[in-house]
């Protein structure tokens, strides 16, 4: 199964997949990382896993519709099966989510419906869900229809809200199980244990 990422930030999630690869977990390889950042630690892990970064972004490509034909013809070149978004801040484009239809995966660190939608990145879901008082949060897969945090959830798991918790150590404890359970759910994809129309 050849994987595209996209990535804008650290990484971390694409590192995972790539160790996974290189350990057999995942009957795959990322083929192709694509970053609107060209100082993200995702296009450094990449190019010291020897694999290939286009650097495409509002700086390259001002207008969006070009931006949005240059990511899926580096991701079609590529000849990529499934997309990941790691930590990708930007929305993609309809060409790009037309040509992958179905293929595009996206994490969010919460139990979707829940905590997810427009403004609902980075620490501010670890804060709202500790604000709401919730005894448990988790990770949700879910595939990209264009809409912030709105296409049909593959998988999730749960991850407790512990007492006395802060949104950084509920943070941690979710960053570290996400980053499994994206190994986890790539590999059962690869192997045909987990089909992608079973999104709901």
């Amino acid at each position: 199964m050849n994987i595209g990422v996209i990535a804008s930030h650290e990484g971390t999630t694409l590192q995972s997949v790539l160790d996974a690869c290189a350990e057999g977990r995942i009957a795959g390889r990322v083929v192709i990382v694509v970053s609107n950042n060209t100082g993200s630690g995702a296009v450094r892990r990449a190019r010291q896993a020897g694999v290939t970064v286009a650097h495409l972004s509002s700086t390259t490509h001002p207008d969006p519709g070009a931006l949005d034909f240059a990511v899926r013809n580096a991701l079609a070149a590529a000849a990529v099966d499934l997309v990941l978004l790691a930590g990708y801040m930007k929305k993609l484009g309809p060409v790009t989510i037309g040509a992958f239809n179905g293929r595009i995966l996206n994490t969010h660190p919460a139990l979707l419906p829940k905590f997810g939608g427009k403004g609902m990145y980075g620490d501010r879901v670890f804060e709202a869900v500790i604000e709401a008082g919730e005894t448990e949060s988790g990770v949700s897969i879910h595939i990209v229809d264009g809409q912030f945090d709105a296409g049909p959830v593959l998988r999730q798991c749960k991850v407790p809200v512990l007492p006395g918790d802060s949104s950084e150590t509920l943070k941690a404890r979710v960053r570290t199980r996400e980053r499994e359970f994206v190994v986890e759910t790539l590999a059962d994809i690869a192997q045909g244990a987990l089909a992608l129309d079973e999104a709901r």
